[in-house]
């Protein structure tokens, strides 16, 4: 049972579209070289699938992409070279991870922003309800009858039951 359960996961393993992005023919022979186009591979949106990255897409954009990147790597470009050589040529949309500028600054301050004022705004909501004494919802809003109310409601009950 082992062997067939280990043999399963080896064949799931196989058809796993990230184990087979990056192909055989794009590795590096340096490890070292090819451990930092991994790492860089891993940061760069693919352009035609836009929720992965080009080190697990299967697309040729992608596998050119990777290729330009190994490339990059092998004529001395440091990292941030690679990184800024394809964010000039295809903008900042081809960072998963965008930075932090004028551009992107409602991606990254407008869901804390967002989550911040719901809070105060449910803190508003449930200060004023208490103050109007709407905190229980058995109590009805506006509080007691009047006497006039009164005597109009149980002349209506009255009229109900027979």
């Amino acid at each position: 049972m082992r062997l067939v359960l280990s043999v399963l996961g080896f064949v799931l393993m196989l058809a796993s579209p990230s184990a087979l992005a990056v192909q055989p023919d794009e590795i590096l022979q340096d490890r070292a070289l090819e451990a930092r186009a991994r790492a860089i591979s891993k940061e760069l949106r693919c352009m035609v699938c836009q929720n992965q990255s080009i080190d697990d897409s299967d697309a040729s954009l992608a596998k050119d992409l990777r290729v330009l990147v190994r490339e990059r790597l092998t004529n001395g470009d440091s990292d941030q070279q690679v990184i800024g050589f394809l964010v000039a040529r295809y903008g900042e949309f081809v960072l998963l991870k965008p930075r932090f500028n004028l551009h992107t600054a409602i991606l990254w301050i407008g869901p804390p922003s967002l989550l911040i004022g719901g809070a105060i705004a449910l803190l508003f909501i449930a200060r004023r309800r208490s103050e109007r004494g709407l905190a229980d919802p058995a109590k009805p809003e506006g509080g007691s009858l009047t006497p006039a109310e009164e005597a109009r409601l149980a002349a209506l009950l009255k009229s109900g039951e027979t």
